[in-house]
Order: structure tokens, then C-alpha cells, then sequence
């Protein structure tokens, strides 16, 4: 169960990687000229199509075949694809052809980390006692802050320690190939885990469904749209609230790329502490009420905290990215557990590719880009908090109908 949380440190390391170094990756492989930061980000936001098709094709083998065998191949083609990345060639050695090929790598590393979170988030569930569902489930969503954090730290020292030329020439290599060596450790530990015991189960009692895409559709359209629902607030807070930030901080914001990661990299350890304090909270008093109360706060304080950093005071910056993070960090700590606790075992990581990853592709790859061309065209700061506010007003009817998932001391399927 330790491996299986950390592994999910590889996926958002490569991810919030790529949006952290927007902008140098915008000068490297589209040239730097007008509307290469918008390219870039469009890059990113496309490649997330691929994300809800990589977690069908994965939540299927896991479903029929187990989650030992689905985790270990989705790690095995992202450390392929982060290589790839750190060895692709330039715009200024092979033209538009490199932005082409970044974005084709990006397709890559989507689809499996399309199956990678929700692989890690059941397997997490199925092994923990009922009684601390919430909280070993929300370690898989603070590994991945602390994939962040490791990423904003290799940038934030990358930036520091090369100049702009040497960075555009070789040193925006070096991030992606630490990112492919971290991978190839994880692959290597992950080969060590043991099979859930809910598909031991499964397997024992030959409850395994034979096509688990029908099975999950005609059984569980409601738990589908209640996981897709969580997700939404969950991707929308993550994706504007925490990884868009530096890109916000650098073209609205007024400041530099260093002292946005620098930001960051703050913002990233108050939200690793706050993750695991969410989750265990939902433990205690269930998960509906700790997640209405978050997405009230998701609909009041994201509009004023960007107005805020776009200021330019250092204070008010730095409030307004950790109160971000850790609103962000807390909604994908609760909303792992309560997404997957919608589904019982037979047909979970089928259901939670119909549900909570096809809400991540549309409110986290697009809403970046999205942000960023609303910001330019309206010339308000203030954007991406309503893009944010306005996610949360229409999923909290759904939440406050939630179920009571308040955990029980006997087992079950949760």
C-alpha cells in the first residue's frame, strides 16, 4: 500500500512539470512568438482526451485481470514517455514538428496515467480498514502534492542555476529526465506489490465481471454521475487552483519565473499537510458534509484570491496561492475516497474511468488553457476563480444529495 501511494508522486510530478515550465516549453517547441504560451497549454488541454480512453482500457484489464498487473503496466509506458519527452529535439532544429511531437508524447503519458490514479486510489480503499478509508486514500492525493513539490523544486532550481539561454538549449532536459529516472524506481518497487484483497475476493468467489464497461453502465449510472460530479470540483480546484497558478503568477500576476515557483513550492507543503487532515476529517464525520463544506468555500474564495495575487503584493500572493492549494488539496483528498466508495468492487476502476476520470479531462486538462485565453480576451484577473466558483455552484445540489458515506466499522465495499 506504501509503493501503491507513492507511485502517484511519478504521474503529477510529469504533469504539474509540464504546466510549471509552460512557458520555457512554450519559447523551446513553439518559438517563442506570440500565442505559444496558448499553444502550449492547448497541448496540455488536448492530450487530456486521451486520459478518459487510457482509464477504460486499463480500468478493464484491472477489472478482469487485477490491479497488480494494470498499475505495473501503466508505470512501465509513462517511464517510456517521460524519456521520450527529455530526448525530443527542438523547434529550432526541426521547426513546428517538435511542438507536434511534444504534444503526441503528452497523448502518450495521458492515456496511462489515464488508469494510474484510479488503479492507485482502489487499491489504496480496498486495503485499508473502513474506519481509515478516508484517510489511506488520501495519501494517494497527498503523493501526488508531494510530485508536485518535487516538481516545482527541480524547476525552481533548473531556473535558478542556468541562464534563459542555457535553459532553452539543454537544461529543460534535465527536469524530464529526473522525472523518467524517478519513474523507472517506482516500476521497479511496484513489482514487489501484493493483489488487492478485494480482487482476491473477487476472484475467490468468481465474481469478476466478464465485461466490466456493460456491467458498470446497465448497474451504476448514478454512481457515474455522482463520481463524475466529485471529480469536477476536484479537477477544477486542482488544475486552476494549484498547477495553473505559476503560469497565472508569470503572464497576469507580474512576476518572474523564479519567484512563482518559488510561490509554489510554498503553496505545495501547506497543501501536503492539509490532504491527510482532510481525508482523516471524512473519516470522522463522513464525507458529504467535509465535501459541501469545501465546494461553499470553492464558490467564495477563489475570485477574490486571484484578484489578489494578480496585485502583486508578495503577501497577499502567497495567502492566496496556500488558501488555493490547500482548498484544492482537500477537495482531491475527499473526493478519492467518495468517488471511489460510489462503485462496490466488481466493475470499481471501470467506474471510476466513466465517472471521475472523464470529469478530469474535461475540468482539468481544458480549464488551464481555458483560464489563460478568457484572461487575455477579457483582461480580468479574476477569471479563473468564477471558472472555479461557477463548477462549484452546479455540483453542490449533487453534493449535498449525496448518500451518507459516513464510514462504518464493519467491512463491505464501502
Amino acid at each position: 500500500m506504501a509503493i501503491a501511494a507513492l507511485s502517484t508522486v511519478v504521474e503529477w510530478y510529469d504533469f504539474t512539470l509540464f504546466l510549471y515550465f509552460a512557458t520555457v516549453l512554450a519559447r523551446v517547441f513553439h518559438g517563442g512568438g506570440g500565442g505559444s504560451l496558448a499553444a502550449t497549454l492547448a497541448g496540455f488541454a488536448l492530450s487530456y482526451l486521451m486520459r478518459p480512453l487510457g482509464a477504460v482500457v486499463f480500468g478493464h484489464f484491472g477489472d478482469r485481470h487485477g490491479r497488480r498487473p494494470a498499475m505495473l503496466v501503466s508505470m512501465a509506458l509513462m517511464t517510456a514517455a517521460m524519456l521520450a519527452t527529455a530526448l525530443l529535439p527542438t523547434h529550432a532544429r526541426i521547426g513546428p514538428a517538435a511542438g507536434a511531437l511534444l504534444i503526441l508524447l503528452r497523448c502518450v503519458m495521458a492515456f496511462s496515467v489515464g488508469g494510474e490514479y484510479t488503479g492507485v486510489v482502489a487499491y489504496l480503499l480496498e486495503g485499508a480498514r473502513p474506519e481509515r478509508r478516508g484517510f489511506v486514500t488520501s495519501l494517494a492525493s497527498a503523493a501526488s502534492e508531494v510530485g508536485g513539490l518535487l516538481a516545482v523544486g527541480v524547476s525552481a532550481l533548473t531556473v535558478a542555476a542556468l541562464s534563459t539561454a542555457e535553459l532553452d538549449d539543454w537544461g529543460w532536459r534535465v527536469p524530464f529526465l529526473v522525472g523518467a529516472a524517478l519513474a523507472g524506481g517506482v516500476l521497479l518497487a511496484r513489482a514487489t506489490m501484493e493483489e488487492s484483497p478485494e480482487f482476491l475476493r473477487q476472484r475467490a468467489a468468481d465474481t469478476v465481471p466478464d465485461r466490466p464497461l456493460r456491467h458498470v453502465a446497465r448497474h451504476h449510472r448514478g454512481s457515474i454521475a455522482r463520481s463524475f460530479a466529485i471529480s469536477a470540483l476536484g479537477s477544477i480546484t486542482y488544475y486552476v487552483g494549484i498547477t495553473y497558478v505559476p503560469v497565472f503568477l508569470t503572464s497576469a500576476g507580474g512576476v518572474g519565473e523564479r519567484q512563482a515557483l518559488t510561490l509554489s513550492t510554498v503553496a505545495a507543503v501547506a497543501v501536503i499537510a492539509a490532504t491527510p487532515l482532510a481525508g482523516a476529517l471524512s473519516d470522522r464525520v463522513g464525507r458529504r458534509p467535509v465535501l459541501v463544506v469545501l465546494a461553499i468555500a470553492a464558490a467564495l474564495l477563489p475570485i477574490g484570491a486571484f484578484a489578489a495575487m494578480a496585485g502583486g503584493s508578495t503577501p497577499l500572493i502567497v495567502a492566496g496561492a496556500v488558501a488555493l492549494a490547500c482548498l484544492g488539496g482537500g477537495v482531491s483528498a475527499v473526493g478519492a475516497v467518495a468517488t471511489a466508495e460510489q462503485f462496490p468492487g466488481e466493475g470499481r476502476l471501470t467506474g471510476l474511468a466513466l465517472g471521475a476520470t472523464a470529469a478530469t479531462a474535461v475540468f482539468g486538462g481544458f480549464t488551464p488553457w481555458l483560464a489563460q485565453t478568457l484572461i487575455e480576451r477579457t483582461g480580468s484577473p479574476a477569471v479563473p476563480g468564477a471558472m472555479i466558483a461557477v463548477v462549484a455552484l452546479a455540483v453542490l445540489p449533487v453534493l449535498l444529495g449525496l448518500p451518507d458515506l459516513r464510514p462504518k466499522i464493519r467491512g463491505g465495499d464501502g
